[in-house]
C-alpha cells in the first residue's frame, strides 16, 4: 500500500498499519501530529507501543477481529473523532487505518429521510 496524491495533505490525520501492528504509511498531518513520538521514525515500528493501557489492549483486539472503534476525544481544547477502521486487501483483512479529524465547535447535524 502506497498513500500518494490526495491522502498526503489530506486535513486529518492518517495512520496505516498492517495485520501485525506495523505502522506503513503516515500522511504529512500525522508526521506533524507525532513530531514528538519521532514523526516518520514511526514508519517500521508497532502501532501497539505507541498506545497506553488500556489503549493497547483494545487496539490489539482490532487487529485481531478486524473491527472497526469510533470515538471523538478532547485534547488541549481541540475535539477530534478518531475512527479506526480495518482495511482489505485482495478481500483478506490487512490491517487497520486510523483517521484523525478535528469536529468544529458548531457543526451542523442533518437528519436525511429516504427517498421513495
Amino acid at each position: 500500500m502506497n498513500l500518494s496524491h490526495w491522502p498526503k495533505e489530506f486535513p486529518g490525520s492518517i495512520v496505516v498499519c498492517d495485520r501485525e501492528g506495523i505502522i506503513i504509511e503516515m500522511n504529512d498531518r500525522a508526521l506533524a501530529a507525532f513530531a514528538e513520538e519521532g514523526g516518520a521514525a514511526l514508519i517500521g515500528t508497532n502501532v501497539l507501543d505507541c498506545h497506553p493501557e488500556p489503549a493497547r489492549t483494545k487496539t490489539r483486539e482490532l487487529l485481531r477481529t478486524g473491527a472497526a472503534n469510533i470515538y471523538t476525544i478532547e485534547k488541549k481544547g481541540i475535539r477530534k473523532l478518531i475512527y479506526q477502521s480495518p482495511w482489505f486487501q485482495d478481500g483478506a483483512f490487512a490491517g487497520l487505518v486510523e483517521l484523525s479529524l478535528v469536529i468544529p465547535d458548531h457543526m451542523p447535524h442533518f437528519i436525511r429521510e429516504p427517498r421513495d
